[in-house]
Formats: C-alpha cells, structure tokens, sequence
C-alpha cells in the first residue's frame, strides 16, 4: 500500500489523494541507472519512473473507473495493450513521458537565463512533500515506484521550474491585434438532420423519399427568409429550431460546407441556399459581419496564440541545441502492464475503515498547513504531467 497525503503535490489532477495500491512482480529498478542524458546531465532512473508511475496511477485509477461508471469492462493490461494507429497506449504515453522529461530538463537548463529559481519557500514545500511521502509509504512501496527523496525532490523541482518558466519564455510577444486579424461573423441557422428517433428512442435514418420532402421543407424556408421573413417564425412551423454562431473562414467548430456558405454572404441578412451535407441539410442568415464580444475573445485566443508559439519555438531550439542521448534499455524497464499502480483515494480509504487511528486524525488537521506549504508544486506537477 503506498500513501499519498493531500497536498503533497505529486500526483497532480487526481485530486484529494490519501493512497496507492501497487500490484504486479515487476523487479527492482536501479534508481541510479541512467535512462539519457541531456545537455550533459544525467537523468536517472529514479526520477524518471516515479513520474511514469505518479502518471501511470492516474491513467489506471480514473480511465479504469470512468470505463466502469459507464457499464464497461477494462483491465489495465487491456488499456495498455490497446492500440492506435500501430501503436499502444503503453507505448504513446511512455514516449509522451520521455518527450516531457527532455523539457522539464531542457527548461530547467536555461532558468538562469530568466533569473528563475526556486525560493526558499518552494524548496521548503518540495522537501516537506518528499520527507511526508516517505513517511506514509513503506519500503517496498516505494522501492516499486522509486518514491525515495532525492527521485521525488528532483521531480518537484523540475516541474516547479517547468511552471515558473512558462510565463516568462512567454514574454513579450506583441499583444495588439486588429479587428480585421480577428474579426468573428454571427450567423442564424436551421439544420435539416437525415435522421431521426422512433418511439424507442433508437435513431432511425430517412428513407430517400423523406429526405426529398426534407429538401422541399428547407428550399421552403429559404425563400420565405429571402423574401423577408424571420428565420425562427419559419422554422418553427417546420418543427425546427434556429441556432446561433459566430465564425470566420478557419472555424472548424460547424461543418465545414455551412461555414464555406456562411462566410461567402456579402451582407447582413443575407441567406444561403439550401446547403447539402453527409448528415443533412443546412440553411444560414448572416446576422453580423462583425460580433463585437466573439471578435474580442478572438484577439484574446491569437495573443495566446502567440505565446505558445514563442514558447515552442524557443523549447525547440533549445532541444536542437541540446545534445541529447536515450538509453533504451534501461527506458524499457518501465513496464506498465506488469507493474500496476492504482490509487485509491480518501473517500474510498474511509469507506473500508472502521475507525480512524490518531495519526488519520492528526492527517486531517494537518491537511491544510501541508497544502498551502506544498501549493506552488501541486501547480507544478499539474504542468509536468500534462506536458
């Protein structure tokens, strides 16, 4: 059984954790083995399996249980072995794990550079988190996951960094756009489906002499809304409803041909004609060639646009420059299907326990100190699993 306290800031999007479950015969690892080198510094084994196991927990735990909660049945091994364009998960995600770690390490080599580093109270907060880890877990536990102090400090201390460098490789991208760069049109429109629900509620597709009237109804309502009527009183009379959107040329969000007709009308008011697609027939009213609220959230998403942009490309400059070197013995190490890890979390600890001892107690009352101490690395580690 391996324990995880609240707040201890290593097993990021999970939630309020107390546990961990740790099955399989995997055998030992060497924690001082080395998985690569990057820019010259060792990474070694330790750190780089106890961040694939704190990820491996989350995806065993809360995948596992959603696939539950939803009637369906799933192993681990089954995840795992599960493939996606010729490759399994097991496989994607230790490739997505060797990928973060060349970042998390790249990007802590440039801290410098931004006058980035960790205050005493972050350094305090990570070794508090390690030190209450270790405490909580016995040996074999941790042996299994590499959950020692220095594995654990080492972690914190590269994803506390990884957080604290995204704003400033951020930094000073040009923030004015223009309403031309980011203007967002408004349409009103009816969508016609080829399908529909029998008594059953099963879905039923139209045979083709329903879809020829469906047709008729919609070529209907577009030259009523031509001719000046309103698009809702229309379309209520065909049992149907108006939708609302703002786009430009490049949204993705609608069909593709509904937005290619929309964004081709010269005016507002303008209507197209009946647009025929796989799944069914649309008809759209441009309402405004520019929507004030949708064009300013626009300019937002373009400036973050940016950001990211920069960030990538000085992370992919450095990692050029960067001599970077994979030992894949020792990656292969880390077996996910053979060592299982779940964790188990406080409601569900409680739920099996008849009483609660003085140190779950004391666990409780404690909780909020560890968290605000430990807060700067829960933010941490939430970037550095999702990297």
């Amino acid at each position: 059984m391996m324990r995880l306290r609240k707040g201890a800031a290593i097993a990021a999007a999970a939630g309020a954790l107390t546990a961990m479950t740790v099955t399989g015969c995997s055998g030992s690892l060497d924690p001082d083995a080395v998985v690569m080198t990057v820019g010259g510094e060792e990474v070694t084994l330790g750190v780089a399996n106890f961040y694939a196991r704190m990820t491996q927990a989350q995806y065993e735990t809360y995948y596992l249980g959603m696939m539950s909660s939803n009637g369906m049945t799933m192993t681990a091994e089954d995840m795992w072995n599960q493939e996606y364009d010729g490759e399994t998960t097991e496989e994607s995600t230790k490739e997505s794990l060797l990928e973060s770690l060349q970042n998390m390490y790249v990007i802590s080599q440039h801290a410098e550079e931004y006058d980035v580093s960790l205050t005493e109270d972050e350094e305090k907060a990570i070794s508090d988190a390690a030190d209450q880890f270790g405490k909580d877990n016995t040996d074999e536990a941790k042996d299994k996951v590499s959950g020692y102090k220095k594995d654990i400090e080492k972690y914190l201390e590269l994803v506390t960094i990884q957080t604290k460098m995204d704003s400033a490789m951020k930094e000073g991208v040009d923030e004015e756009v223009s309403d031309e760069e980011a203007a967002q049109k408004a349409m009103d429109y009816v969508f016609f489906s080829y399908t529909t629900t029998d008594d059953s509620g099963a879905t039923v597709a139209l045979s083709d002499d329903e879809k020829t009237a469906l047709k008729t109804t919609a070529e209907n309502l577009t030259e009523r809304v031509k001719n000046g009527e309103e698009m809702a009183d229309v379309a209520e009379e065909s049992s149907t409803a108006v939708q609302e959107a703002t786009f430009d040329a490049e949204t993705s969000t609608y069909d593709a041909d509904l937005i290619a007709a929309a964004d081709a009308l010269a005016e507002v008011g303008d209507v197209t004609d009946v647009i025929e697609t796989d799944n069914g027939l649309y008809v759209a009213q441009l309402t405004s060639l520019l929507d004030r609220d949708a064009t300013d959230t626009k300019k937002q998403e373009i400036v973050e646009e940016r950001k990211q942009e920069q960030y990538d490309s000085l992370l992919e400059d450095w990692k050029d420059a960067a001599d970077i070197e994979v030992d894949e013995k020792v990656w292969d190490k880390i077996d996910f299907i053979d060592q299982g890890v779940t964790i188990i979390t406080s409601e569900d600890e409680e739920s099996t326990e008849e009483g609660t001892s003085a140190e779950d107690s004391e666990d409780t009352s404690d909780s909020g100190s560890s968290e605000d101490e430990a807060s700067s690395g829960e933010e941490a580690a939430d970037e550095g699993t999702e990297e």
